[in-house]
């Protein structure tokens, strides 16, 4: 079994120190911001940064297909409203062009919120039609849909959202999902014994498959199951428990994959991933 575990990483003062930080907490994958994330607008990746980025990755060991960007907070493709959600389709587009600059081939984004303005959805056609719009005005990048924890009016807190989107994606090879285990928790799908993780599984496979699973975020939850709250928490410290991150270390189909830690005390990043491979020894 081949896995690959790191964490989100900072990357202030430029991309380049994003390998840096994962190297030294021991990573083999990493997930970073590409720009600032609380703003719309970013200056243009520098030449030097790009060379920079390739150097610090080379010395890292680390490999781009390891690497899951994640795309500002502040972009929501389903916005009800036309004006709010082209300022989000071309901050997207953006975002995909700065991946595409660094030869990164995934883009990690939350699917959008309706706002109890639209439905559910009318406001997936929105997202989903943003989706092909930005394919068709970029190359290489795979768009990774992440679940969530169906907090506010967020969709993608359901398997059958994902599903519509990839349905919807008129280029299907450059579609894909990441799960995060925290969120998964909290949208009602247990993942703490083994029958519960099996089963969990089973229903994501059926539903989605997991040709199209690019990337998992690795996480306890401080929220109760099914609570439709998002809450990280360090591993084992939440109402998950280790079981579930054991199991996924010794899931084959998890293998060559970034599984990113978001837990909240990055201090302890290098241990939590050292013991993460522990896992996979028994």
């Amino acid at each position: 079994m081949a896995k690959f575990v790191g964490a989100h990483v900072s990357a202030a003062g430029g991309v380049h120190n994003a390998p840096k930080n994962a190297k030294a907490i021991g990573a083999k994958a990493f997930a970073l911001f590409t720009k600032n994330q609380r703003q719309w607008k970013a200056k243009p990746l520098q030449k030097e940064h790009i060379e920079a980025f390739e150097e610090q990755l080379e010395a890292a060991g680390i490999e781009k297909s390891h690497i899951l960007p994640h795309d500002s907070y502040l972009i929501n493709l389903g916005h009800p409203d036309d004006a709010q959600r082209q300022k989000s389709l071309e901050a997207f587009i953006d975002e995909v062009q700065r991946c595409e600059l660094l030869g990164l081939d995934k883009l990690n984004f939350h699917p959008g919120s309706h706002l109890r303005k639209i439905s559910e959805e009318e406001c997936l056609e929105r997202i989903a039609d943003a989706m092909n719009e930005a394919l068709s005005q970029s190359s290489g990048v795979t768009l990774v849909i992440e679940n969530t924890a169906g907090q506010g009016s967020n969709l993608g807190y359901r398997f059958e959202h994902l599903r519509y989107l990839i349905d919807k994606t008129e280029d299907k090879s450059r579609v894909g999902v990441c799960l995060d285990t925290a969120h998964m928790f909290a949208a009602g799908y247990d993942i703490r014994s083994k029958e519960a993780y099996e089963a969990t599984m089973k229903e994501f496979d059926e539903v989605v498959g997991f040709e199209y699973l690019k990337g998992m975020h690795i996480n306890d939850s401080k929220a109760k199951f099914a609570s439709r709250v998002d809450r990280h928490q360090s591993l084992g410290k939440g109402e998950i428990g280790l079981d579930a991150f054991r199991f996924i270390m010794q899931d084959p189909r998890l293998d060559n994959i970034p599984l990113i830690l978001e837990t909240i005390d990055d201090t302890i990043w290098d241990q939590e991933i050292a013991l993460l491979y522990s896992f996979m020894e028994g």
